[in-house]
């Protein structure tokens, strides 16, 4: 998994690097410039852009951000690339490490320009094949004031192709929306690791794509003490072998799937259809008696069990003994897929969350279920995998989903430590929480995946996994990340305004072999 740091976070991060393991700050710097210079060749030549024939213009402030320009400048004309240095500050205004950069970059043979108004801030970046923006850093506070703001606003009006040095200038670096104009990059080369304005929304659809530049601080270094961090491939590869030789239904689990309600049928058969595409050996789908001939029609090749039904076709309280019996024989269970709000169906499912002695991801109805009812997941004797969307998360939070939305990963982190709950807070990036406050970022997935079934969907993952034997938290992990790329497979063949739940599960084989792969 790559780490997430915060500025402050990476503030530290360098402070250790300088004072523990003896690197000076001016090295760190060079690395940083010579490794993002590097990585500006190679887009160079991904580009089929001759070195010599291209004009390449990096726009630099008077802080650390400014000196990693100054280095990338001196490399790139080192490599033959024809360089040019626009500094939207006045020389006596760069300072420390930066100033020591500078005067080697005008050794080197380059005087750069001084922005003077944003007339000739229009022509200098003119007829530029690439502009690489080196203003602001991860330490800047507040939004872009004066010169920078007015070359950041001239930068994105150029119509050039923009690499950012560590973070798109004027985006915060902890997230959230930029105070004023931000840098709008093609690609950014962030330094260590990465930041987390790059990875959640809004910011990272100011970044572009972004790879992370090794400036000498060891791996171990960067994640020492952090706690969120962005799943990749390997991480859920690891989970899913080769199948033994010998292995049969019963090596892969059996789920027990607590869903369906009057006109809420396909809920309960998305969640079984995918819980089976998931690799779980056995589902058995336990559903009001009156819907349970729909739902084996539904999905062939997994069981049905008839429960009694309260009013309207809704699973009722005098199902909990059956209930009992089900889970007794289970190796993991999943509610919620379109089990209906009924008033007695609640209290069930109350009682499954706070009872039941097996690992459970809970969906939708459920979790709106426990609202004033939160104490019952610290009495639950097995994990307990919640997955709601902002608008339920603030509903059991007693919030607005503003509040929600205004830091997601705070919000998953506190809740599931308050609670003691594994948790995935749905949306664009999903949140992963777990008990001791690690957060783990989800990159796959699309818009198209916003709609109806699709959290079925995902549900009837996770309890697969759970079946199966996973840890929930890589239970949880593993599902998210899957369902993304099968969410992504989907929109590859058919975009993201045709895309449905089926069409996920349908995505489902090519995910994992894109991930083994």
């Amino acid at each position: 998994m790559l780490p997430v740091v915060t500025g402050e976070e990476m503030r530290r991060i360098d402070e250790r690097a300088i004072r523990d393991l003896r690197i000076p700050s001016a090295t760190l710097m060079e690395n940083a410039g010579r490794g993002a210079a590097e990585a500006v060749l190679a887009w160079l030549a991904a580009a089929k852009r001759s070195t010599r024939a291209r004009r390449v213009v990096v726009v630099c402030g008077k802080g650390g951000n400014g000196g990693d320009g100054f280095v990338v400048a001196r490399h790139l004309k080192r490599r033959g690339v024809r360089c040019e240095v626009l500094l939207a500050a006045s020389d006596t205004g760069v300072r420390g490490d930066a100033a020591a950069k500078l005067r080697e970059l005008r050794k080197s043979g380059i005087r750069p320009a001084a922005v003077t108004d944003a007339a000739a801030l229009g022509r200098f970046l003119a007829g530029a094949d690439l502009i690489v923006d080196a203003l602001l850093g991860t330490g800047a506070r507040g939004g872009a004031e004066g010169l920078v703001a007015a070359t950041i606003a001239a930068v994105n009006a150029s119509g050039c192709p923009v690499i950012s040095l560590d973070i798109p200038s004027g985006l915060p670096a902890d997230g959230g929306a930029p105070l004023r104009d931000a840098i709008r990059a093609d690609a950014t080369l962030t330094f260590a690791g990465l930041k987390r304005a790059l990875v959640m929304p809004p910011g990272r659809e100011y970044a572009g794509r972004v790879s992370v530049i090794d400036i000498g601080i060891p791996a171990s270094e960067v994640t020492r003490g952090i706690t969120t961090f962005v799943v990749e491939d390997a991480d859920v590869a690891r989970h899913f072998p080769t199948r033994a030789r010998d292995a049969h239904k019963g090596t892969y689990g059996h789920l027990l799937i607590v869903a369906g309600s009057v006109g809420k049928t396909g809920a309960a058969a998305l969640a079984a259809h995918a819980a089976l595409r998931a690799g779980a050996g056995l589902v058995t789908v336990a559903t009001p008696a009156s819907q349970q001939p729909v739902v084996a029609g539904l999905v062939l090749e997994a069981m049905t069990a008839a429960l009694s039904e309260g009013a309207f076709g809704h699973v009722g309280r005098e199902a909990w003994d059956a209930l009992v019996t089900l889970v007794a024989a289970r190796d993991g269970i999943a509610i919620g897929p379109g089990l209906g709000l009924d008033g007695e169906t609640q209290e069930l499912a109350r009682r499954l969350v706070s009872e039941t002695p097996a690992p459970m991801v809970v969906e939708a109805e459920p979790v709106t279920a426990l609202v004033g009812h939160l104490h019952l997941q610290r009495k639950a004797g097995a994990a307990r995998c919640l997955t709601p969307h902002p608008d339920e998360f603030a509903r059991m939070l007693g919030a607005t989903t503003a509040d929600v939305q205004r830091d997601r990963i705070a919000a998953a982190r506190n809740f599931a430590t308050a609670y003691r709950v594994h948790l995935v807070l749905k949306g664009a990036v999903s949140v992963i929480a777990t008990p001791e406050g690690t957060v783990v970022l989800n990159p796959t997935g699309n818009p198209g995946m916003a709609s109806g079934g699709t959290g079925d969907v995902l549900t009837g993952m996770v309890g697969a996994f759970l079946a199966r034997g996973l840890a929930p938290h890589d239970a949880l992990v593993s599902a998210v990340y899957l369902h993304g790329v099968a969410g992504d497979v989907a929109a590859e063949r058919m975009g993201e305004e045709s895309l449905i739940a089926r069409d996920v599960i349908t995505a489902l084989p090519e995910a994992f072999k894109r991930v083994r792969a």
